[in-house]
């Protein structure tokens, strides 16, 4: 099985490092009680707030990636596709530099030194091939990588990349929805957390 996932907010949490950077940038009185979708209501509710909410994004996936912490389940699950032979194909939709970024600093190199950094690439880690990581600048790209690759099953947590015109029909559509928020599609198999996909994925071998 050719098992697709991708990376920002299904692997890689950010709930506290939003939070916090939006307390040091004066957009929020507390870290407390806030996640990233809590977070981005806030500070998209200020003036001026959507360039705001986009120069924090660029701050939270470029400089501060590396407090991200890998979603829980997801470690056992990569985990067993190793020790059961499942090749794994990261795709994400990141282009290099942030929006607004002062910095400039390279948004995928930042997201391979945290793949490194949590064992992706270690053979005694999650063992998954350096080349088998893809970065798109756009979604329709992504969309078009994962057809390219030929992924059997893709996992993702925005049900637009399933709603995509060219998203291959023979990829099984895998959304994480871990807030349990609606879902205006029905073309996807919908589960609240890793262990639910774990086991999904372990009864479609």
């Amino acid at each position: 099985m050719r098992i697709g996932i991708d990376l920002d907010n299904t692997l890689a949490c950010y709930d506290a490092v939003f939070a916090q950077a939006a307390v040091e940038a004066g957009l929020i009185p507390s870290a407390k009680g806030h996640g990233k979708q809590t977070v981005r209501a806030a500070v998209r509710a200020l003036k001026d707030g959507e360039t705001q909410w986009m120069a924090l994004q660029g701050q939270v996936y470029g400089r501060l990636m590396g407090a991200a912490r890998l979603i829980d389940g997801a470690d056992e699950f990569l985990a067993w596709c190793r020790t059961t032979k499942k090749q794994v194909w990261i795709v994400s939709h990141k282009t290099r530099f942030g929006h607004m970024d002062p910095d400039r600093v390279d948004l995928r190199q930042a997201a391979r030194s945290w793949l490194d950094k949590n064992g992706f690439f270690d053979p005694d880690g999650f063992a998954v091939p350096e080349q088998n990581v893809f970065f798109e600048s756009t979604r329709q790209e992504k969309v078009r990588r994962i057809a390219d690759l030929g992924i059997d099953l893709f996992i993702d947590d925005l049900w637009e990349v399933f709603n995509e015109p060219g998203f291959p029909a023979t990829t099984r559509q895998v959304l994480l929805e871990r807030l349990g928020h609606p879902v205006p599609i029905d073309t996807c198999t919908v589960c609240r957390s890793w262990r639910e996909i774990h086991q999904l994925v372990r009864d479609a071998r």
